[in-house]
């Protein structure tokens, strides 16, 4: 049996290799094996964990309990969207979302600013943080540009927004508590890009769809329109300053590409560093305080909630989230790399 699985991964590596996508590649399985074929959803799991450049076939044997599920998945999983739940990752993986907090946890990882992270960081990582925060610092004090700087990500909006509180309770009384969201919680894919002054442009992914490098290049050109409308003076000068993370679609050829022939000034962004990135420490953390206990029913809700919220927003609000980078790098170098808590 395990031979017959190890036989299949191959099949899916071949294709893989092929350019074949994981659909297409399940139904070559069904065609020659029938019912004993991987199950589509784990020909998705192993073209994930080959994206990632995790090309063994081989389980991962664990000493002291049997293999629940491979942890080059996870880390696949995680790579690929950082803002991923221990629920949906479960889901994806057909495992209890407890296995998911276990592996995550002996994997390393912890949440910051509702983003996946490694809890150690490793030396090569800390030396970066540290680099880049110095280089950008000096750069900034000799030619001051954050009144140029135009900076995005991407945040998931669900639904159904739970307030969670804290509930005093008398010892041997049980704690009050709320349900949590369900697994599968209707949401909605947010992505924003601002400045000191205010927002420059966002959208809502459409349903079904996901960021990759084509529908990144389409939102470029979107942000250029919107710069050129709204912030003419920063096509007329200097030119725009331009900050995002390192997710994979950042950082594509093409994406590059696309950035160059913008004419862009890119900064450096660490890797594993959402403390780093206004959007993640200062713009999404009011966005979800605000969100507590809030529901919508369409993704035209969720657009007037946000058009409100943007918009009710002083242009102090957003400067103040831009104009705390100089103090956050120095904190970085001052901490030797770690992470600022606050």
């Amino acid at each position: 049996m395990e031979n017959q699985k190890e036989h299949f991964r191959h099949i899916l590596l071949f294709y893989f290799r092929k350019g074949k996508n994981a659909s297409q590649a399940h139904k070559k399985l069904c065609a020659i094996y029938g019912d004993e074929a991987f199950k589509e959803r784990q020909c998705q799991n192993w073209f994930a964990k080959f994206r990632s450049g995790g090309f063994s076939l081989k389980d991962e044997k664990r000493s002291g309990r049997p293999v629940e599920v491979d942890d080059d998945l996870i880390k696949a999983i995680i790579d690929s969207d950082r803002h991923s739940t221990t629920r949906e990752i479960a889901e994806k993986l057909h495992v209890s979302h407890t296995c998911i907090e276990n592996h995550l946890k002996q994997l390393g990882y912890v949440q910051k600013l509702d983003t996946w992270v490694p809890h150690e960081l490793k030396e090569t990582h800390l030396t970066q943080r540290i680099n880049i925060c110095d280089l950008l610092k000096k750069r900034n004090e000799n030619d001051p540009f954050l009144k140029r700087l135009i900076t995005g990500d991407e945040k998931w909006v669900v639904y159904n927004n739970i307030k969670r509180k804290r509930s005093w309770s008398r010892p041997g009384e049980p704690a009050q508590t709320t349900s949590k969201a369900g697994i599968h919680q209707k949401k909605v894919l947010l992505s924003v890009w601002w400045d000191y002054k205010g927002i420059v442009y966002f959208e809502l992914l459409p349903p079904n769809r996901t960021i990759n490098s084509v529908v990144y290049i389409e939102q470029l050109t979107k942000l250029n329109n919107a710069v050129e409308e709204k912030r003419a003076e920063l096509t007329n000068r200097k030119g725009v300053v331009f900050h995002h993370d390192n997710a994979r679609p950042h950082t594509s050829l093409v994406t590059r590409q696309k950035l160059l022939e913008l004419g862009w000034d890119v900064l450096p962004h660490p890797p594993y560093s959402p403390d780093l990135a206004p959007s993640d420490y200062f713009l999404f953390r009011s966005l979800q305080n605000s969100l507590n206990g809030k529901n919508f029913n369409n993704d035209d809700d969720v657009k007037s909630y946000l058009i409100q919220f943007f918009a009710n927003k002083n242009q102090k609000f957003y400067e103040r989230g831009i104009m705390m980078l100089p103090e956050r790098w120095q904190k970085v170098i001052d901490h030797n790399g770690q992470y600022i808590t606050v």
